[in-house]
């Protein structure tokens, strides 16, 4: 059985495209301020000498994933029960607040204030963003549109990259680059309101049944595939935390190169191949899934097979070359795995329940991601090698490539049914 959701009127598709052209510089956004800082540690820590030890630096950049993390499920929640347009409108206002005033920290304490407040705002954007692109895309165009959306994720990881030459300049430095990412997000969230549409009402949504709380358990928590998907999407996850974070410190440091060379090389090469790998991973799913309901899982798989040799040859490269090949095969994978894991989703719940999937997911996954980052530091400071710890990393994305071949995805007609089943319920039955 293969994937037949009905194709989309010509209005409804350029709908759908312009949904994901407008939310692409909000996902640029959203993670161009992680990689900044990421770039720019060492003039922040120049600033700001506290931050310079790396089990404080860690636990800075793990900080912000916790607090994310935590506030991920009910975010999710929200934007199922409610607006997915305010929430993310409202996200991004409150984000670039913030990244505005994290260029006027000038204490430790006042920056692990700062990424605590943009955990809290970036949580409610993701899982509302990608529902909504899973609203108005049918299973044809699914995956690619998703993996449009994570091209600017790309891109923002790609131009924070430049953080370190921008720090490095005397006339602008690290504290402009924040003012400055942080005025044109609030600009943008303006326009943004008025140009996004819910594809659903919001008090249709509001009243629909399934997303009472015991309903999140019975689809969520208590679906064996939701749980083989969370825990896919985390162990490969916790890698690519640390990869982003530290790649800019650790190509510096290994190789003796400067602040801006290390950030570029860091991000550059991988995030291109990342983003050829969501245009064709996205391609080769929504292809695949006309004759499998496994051709997103399958290409999903491919991926991984791509990333376990990328985490191990990044953690045992003696030369910068090789280092930049290694991540440009582990961007190649991570392209093929990000551009699919909410259409997977998509398969295995109700559509009004993808947004507080996706947050559990966040949940679990960045809260493990946090725990590498910090974990990371810790270990640097008591000289781990680096190829034991990413050893340890591959050992856990061969084990998740196992993991998502053991999803059983559903048909369009069997969550139609599912749908219609929940609407049908007894309220009582449901207390």
């Amino acid at each position: 059985m293969t994937d037949s959701s009905p194709a989309p009127s010509n209005s409804l598709a350029r709908s759908a495209w312009l949904v994901v052209i407008l939310l692409m510089p909000v996902a640029l956004l959203n993670y161009l301020d992680r990689q900044m800082l990421a770039s720019m540690k060492h003039s922040v820590t120049l600033d700001i000498p506290e931050a310079g030890l790396n089990e404080n630096w860690g636990f800075m950049l793990g900080q912000f994933k916790w607090v994310y993390a935590f506030l991920s499920p009910f975010a999710g929640y929200i934007a199922d029960r409610f607006s997915r347009r305010l929430t993310i409108c409202t996200s991004l206002f409150v984000w670039s607040a913030v990244t505005w005033k994290t260029g006027q920290v000038m204490t430790y304490d006042e920056l692990l204030w700062a990424r605590s407040l943009m955990g809290i705002s970036e949580a409610f954007y993701i899982p509302a963003a990608l529902a909504m692109i899973a609203d108005y895309h049918s299973g044809e165009t699914r995956s690619r549109a998703v993996g449009f959306h994570q091209m600017a994720i790309y891109c923002g990881v790609i131009v924070g990259g430049f953080g370190g030459k921008v720090a490095d300049d005397p006339h602008l430095g690290w504290r402009v680059a924040f003012e400055a990412c942080g005025v044109f997000g609030m600009l943008y969230a303006f326009p943004l309101v008025y140009l996004l549409k819910d594809r659903t009402a919001p008090a249709m949504r509001a009243a629909a049944p399934s997303t009472s709380v015991p309903e999140i358990g019975r689809h969520l928590l208590l679906n064996p595939s939701f749980l083989l998907l969370v825990l896919y999407f985390t162990l490969p996850a916790m890698a690519g935390w640390v990869v982003r974070d530290w790649m800019p410190a650790i190509l510096q440091k290994r190789f003796a190169i400067s602040q801006g060379s290390a950030g570029i090389a860091a991000t550059l090469p991988w995030q291109l191949m990342a983003i050829f790998g969501a245009v064709v991973g996205g391609w080769l799913a929504d292809h695949w899934m006309r004759r499998s309901l496994r051709g997103r899982i399958n290409v999903s798989a491919l991926g991984m097979l791509c990333i376990v040799p990328a985490i191990f040859g990044v953690g045992n490269a003696t030369e910068l070359m090789i280092a930049i090949g290694f991540l440009m095969l582990f961007g190649l994978g991570w392209g093929f795995f990000d551009s699919n894991n909410m259409p997977i989703l998509s398969q295995i719940v109700p559509a009004r329940l993808r947004a507080t999937g996706y947050g559990i997911m966040n949940f679990v996954s960045i809260s493990c991601g946090g725990l590498a980052d910090w974990g990371f530091g810790v270990l640097q400071d008591r000289s781990v090698p680096l190829n034991v710890i990413f050893g340890v990393f591959a050992g856990s994305a061969i084990i998740s490539a196992v993991l998502v071949l053991l999803i059983r995805p559903l048909s369009p007609l069997q969550l139609d049914e599912l749908d219609q089943l929940d609407r049908t319920l007894d309220p009582l039955d449901k207390v």
